[in-house]
């Protein structure tokens, strides 16, 4: 099998508002950074792919404006996904595996300020039976969170050790965008926004961009360059209806850790979890002890930039590993309602 190498990975800041910053000045920056950190240019990279979604911004074609930042000549081979950066770099992975390439420079990027995200992400769901209701994120959140706390698979005070923890982590977090801390007493007493959650429960609406770069094994070796070890990737889906769904779990998540290469010796965890209970939920459906750091990144609730926070915790959990934090970590993304699609990518320091 071939060994693949994540060598860089670079954040914007996240930020409520980016203002008018265009597609090309959230996005340059940051592959800029990438590219830089492991001293590659941009003709060393044989393949490039971002994430994103046009219905972030209201403005067609916004991916293509996004190009713009890699340079229009010489001509590249370029792909794009309707989706989160996650599955962005999961495409460059198969395409790794098949010999196809021997790099790649992954971004993701969203600007969720100038819309009403909650309701635009409706779109995400059945166009059916589910879009026409126009249910918004939160409220579908709140339904699953609803049912974690009826049956008994988390409590109020659980929800809120989760935004403690986060808040926490992130103050170690220069690009995290909610790092003021909180306590037990300032959260139960925080009133219901949607309930059961309130608004410290839910992800913040948050602008910014990632990018990160990744090689064959033997390519970082013979550059030199300190690695994060791609052990498995996988990704798999629950049913777009709700209704045929245990909402209190994910047997896609486990299934696409366990077809990752899930082992015990894992010391932390980035959870794509934009709602608190739903880090619960994938703690409990990975089967990840106490003795495992969850989002030592602050995770979504720090800040949750649309179509590459999920590119984000991968590459939060690969940098950890390049500091010598950690030797095995697990990354996780997610997307549509719910915990819909999972992916989950296992690493270990080289």
């Amino acid at each position: 099998m071939t060994d693949i190498a994540i060598v860089s990975y670079a954040q914007a800041p996240m930020v409520r508002d980016a203002g008018c910053a265009n597609e090309v000045e959230l996005i340059m920056p940051v592959i800029n950074e990438a590219l830089q950190a492991c001293g590659l240019a941009r003709t060393d990279i044989d393949f490039v792919c971002s994430g994103s979604a046009d219905y972030l911004q209201g403005a067609p074609f916004a991916f293509v404006a996004g190009v713009d930042a890699l340079g229009a000549f010489p001509p590249i081979k370029e792909s794009h996904v309707e989706m989160d950066a996650a599955w962005a770099l999961y495409e460059c992975y198969l395409k790794m595996l098949a010999g196809d390439i021997d790099s790649a420079l992954i971004y993701g990027f969203g600007k969720s300020s100038p819309g009403n995200l909650p309701e635009v992400l409706s779109l995400q769901l059945d166009p059916y039976y589910l879009q026409p209701l126009c249910p918004d994120s939160v409220s579908l959140a709140a339904l699953q969170a609803r049912a974690m706390l009826d049956a008994g698979r988390c409590t109020r005070e659980q929800m809120n050790e989760v935004v403690i923890n986060s808040r926490r982590q992130a103050q170690k977090n220069p690009r995290a965008q909610l790092r003021k801390p909180v306590s037990q007493e300032q959260l139960q007493a925080e009133v219901d926004w949607i309930a059961p959650l309130k608004k410290s429960d839910c992800c913040p609406i948050s602008d910014g961009a990632s990018a990160l770069v990744i090689c064959r094994e033997s390519q970082a070796r013979e550059m030199g360059l300190p690695y994060a070890r791609v052990v498995g990737m996988d990704h798999r889906i629950e049913s777009h209806m709700l209704g045929f769904r245990d909402l209190t779990d994910s047997p896609s998540a486990r299934n696409a850790a366990k077809s990752a290469g899930l082992h015990n010796n894992i010391e932390a965890a980035e959870l794509h979890a934009p709602f608190s209970h739903q880090e619960i939920l994938l703690r409990q459906s990975l089967g990840l002890s106490e003795n495992v750091d969850i989002n030592p990144s602050g995770g979504a609730l720090a800040g949750n930039v649309m179509m590459a926070a999920g590119l984000d915790r991968i590459g939060s959990m690969a940098a950890a590993i390049l500091r010598g934090d950690y030797k095995f970590g697990l990354a996780h993304a997610t997307s549509g309602p719910c915990l819909q699609q999972n992916l989950v990518t296992i690493l270990e320091a080289a």
